[in-house]
């Protein structure tokens, strides 16, 4: 199958695995309304969700360093389908916080080997991992619409229509892994292309932990913020986030465009700069321009998105799984980790000092990658950017 099709598939599938990890704040509402949770309960059920894809991806991570396990694409995606279409079936609280876990087991055991498989599959790294995340992109943000069409019209008894997309998902996992020549490839191990390089991949880490700080931070309460500073009320507030998951969306393409005439650390330094004084725009400029704002922010913190992960698979490359799981799924859930802070500072003053101190997060994810360099290609010198026809694809993903 060549790479193109490829890509598009795996983007498509990885779609559909990310619409489950939006589709559980999707359904808070109607349990609160169905089932009279309330907010702390309420809250328990994201947690869950969240907590144990972040914690697990780096477990499934783990494994895929030990041998290659393609099967998890299409398995993970099941899983995920799984929890949420049976989440809305029992009346019982722990039911709903079991069946939401079972969902978070599956996107967690989907991302790191898919990433794995959608570097081998597109070639190219940076791009190919760019569209690869713009799917993931694309179903998050097509969740709350999905939820409405089946709960909103039918209640929590029609959440097992929410499967459809695991299905379509793993079936176009499949489509990819039996390709003719596919199977051998994605199974053949080889050694690494090199040495693991662990402090770059530390100051990355860190570098992703603060950019999730500033999203989760503005995702949790953007809707609330724009009907405050734009007066337009709740349809102020949804616009808003409509407005955040497609600036991601297109962040996410841009990326991959941007790594194919710069280095990918030149890339994210400098969109991290954009994005301190667009979050800045987004907390004290008022009107209608907090829209540009909220646009340029998300954009800023996308580009880096799927740099950062091709970026942690080569600091790490006798570790691949690992660093996936990390930059995937450790580091993208710990910001989320700090959105209950936010909320007691906005209670006890207002939810614009609250959010004030996001506009330092970007600040500091670029003094992390400040002196960070680009790794070296096999032979040590510094990778030339991914466009510039040179850079040769590590021995670890050529198998």
């Amino acid at each position: 199958m060549r790479s193109k099709a490829s890509i598009t598939l795996l983007s498509v599938g990885h779609a559909c695995v990310d619409v489950y990890q939006g589709a559980v704040a999707s359904l808070i509402p109607f349990l609160v309304t169905e089932r009279g949770y309330g907010y702390a309960a309420a809250s328990g059920v994201v947690l869950a969700a969240a907590l144990l894809s972040s914690v697990a991806q780096p477990l499934f991570g783990a494994l895929t360093d030990r041998r290659p396990v393609p099967w998890l694409l299409p398995a993970g995606t099941l899983l995920a389908g799984l929890g949420i279409a049976l989440s809305g079936t029992g009346g019982s609280y722990a039911l709903t916080l079991l069946c939401v876990a079972v969902s978070g087991t599956g996107v967690a055991a989907y991302h790191p080997e898919s990433a794995r498989v959608a570097r081998l599959a597109g070639g190219d790294g940076h791009r190919a991992m760019a569209w690869f995340s713009f799917g993931g992109n694309a179903g998050f943000a097509l969740a709350p619409f999905l939820v409405a069409a089946v709960v909103g019209t039918g209640g929590l008894d029609r959440t097992p229509l929410l499967a459809l997309p695991a299905l379509a998902g793993a079936a176009l996992s499949l489509a990819v892994l039996r390709a003719p020549g596919q199977r051998r490839r994605l199974l053949a191990r080889e050694p690494a292309a090199g040495p693991d390089d662990r402090a770059s991949f530390l100051r990355l880490s860190l570098a992703v932990v603060c950019r999730s700080v500033v999203f989760t931070g503005l995702s949790s309460f953007l809707s609330l913020y724009a009907a405050q500073r734009t007066g337009g009320g709740p349809a102020a507030g949804t616009a808003a986030l409509f407005v955040l998951y497609l600036g991601g969306a297109a962040g996410s393409v841009l990326g991959g465009r941007l790594a194919g005439r710069r280095h990918r650390v030149t890339v994210c330094r400098g969109t991290y700069l954009l994005s301190a004084v667009a979050v800045a725009g987004v907390v004290f400029v008022p009107g209608p321009a907090l829209y540009l704002c909220v646009a340029l922010t998300s954009a800023g913190l996308y580009v880096p998105f799927s740099l950062q992960v091709t970026l942690g698979q080569d600091y790490l490359p006798a570790h691949v799984g690992t660093a996936n799981g990390i930059t995937l799924g450790l580091t993208v859930s710990a910001g989320g980790l700090l959105s209950p802070v936010i909320g007691r500072v906005a209670d006890a003053t207002s939810l614009r000092t609250a959010l004030a101190p996001l506009v330092l997060m970007p600040v500091l994810s670029w003094l992390l990658l400040r002196t960070l360099t680009e790794p070296a290609v096999p032979g040590g010198r510094p990778g030339p950017p991914a466009g510039g026809g040179q850079r040769a694809v590590p021995k670890s993903w050529v198998q």
